[in-house]
């Protein structure tokens, strides 16, 4: 196994156990022992609990932010509903298929480590961030309302974690389409105009 390879099995193995035990009861023996490495081979990696834990979220967040599109109403081969669509369900495709990370967003209590409660809190500042900047684009393009892109973004992770935590740590099984119909639907009924985009032709 090289470098890359190890390092991302004790990634792996350290936000099933973060998932299990919770950020702040999990220690790093149990992470060694459930990746079955050595103490050392950890520190060859990681500086410490926090530094993996870091990178885990990091990560989660790069993929999300990777996988917006930026909506084309011009594009002729699939509609802004589509698009609008799609753009839900990768969202939500990433954080169902590594439910272990999900659920530490979701189930961490704050307030026990004012290091951890800054970190998790800026991964949210930058999810809002990032869907209010795709808010903005929106309108601009005039497929969503004017008004505060900031406070729409809010409303709408709350909606989503409220949802997530209800399948993730709830154990509420929902297909993955009904989720997105949903979310969907919730968006195209709130601060979403899509029926409004002018047809291809201009008009």
């Amino acid at each position: 196994m090289d470098k890359t390879e190890r390092r991302q099995q004790i990634l792996n193995h350290a936000r099933d156990v973060f998932a299990k035990r919770g950020y702040h009861a999990a220690k790093i023996d149990d992470i060694v022992v459930a990746a079955g490495v050595a103490r050392g081979t950890f520190y060859l990696y990681f500086e410490d609990k926090r530094g993996i834990f870091e990178e885990i979220i990091d990560r989660v967040l790069a993929r999300i932010g990777a996988t917006i599109e930026t909506v084309d109403p011009h594009d002729k081969a699939r509609s802004v509903a589509d698009q609008v669509r799609e753009n839900i369900r990768r969202i939500v495709g990433i954080l169902l298929e590594d439910r272990a990370t999900t659920k530490i967003f979701l189930s961490d209590a704050l307030g026990v480590d004012p290091l951890f409660d800054r970190k998790l809190q800026s991964f949210y500042d930058e999810l809002a961030t990032l869907l209010q900047s795709s808010l903005e684009d929106g309108q601009a393009l005039g497929i969503v309302v004017e008004g505060d892109a900031k406070l729409y973004s809010f409303l709408t992770l709350g909606a989503l974690k409220e949802l997530l935590y209800q399948v993730v740590v709830r154990g509420w099984e929902q297909p993955v389409d009904r989720i997105v119909d949903a979310m969907y639907a919730f968006l195209r009924d709130g601060y979403l105009r899509v029926d409004l985009v002018p047809s291809r032709d201009g008009r």
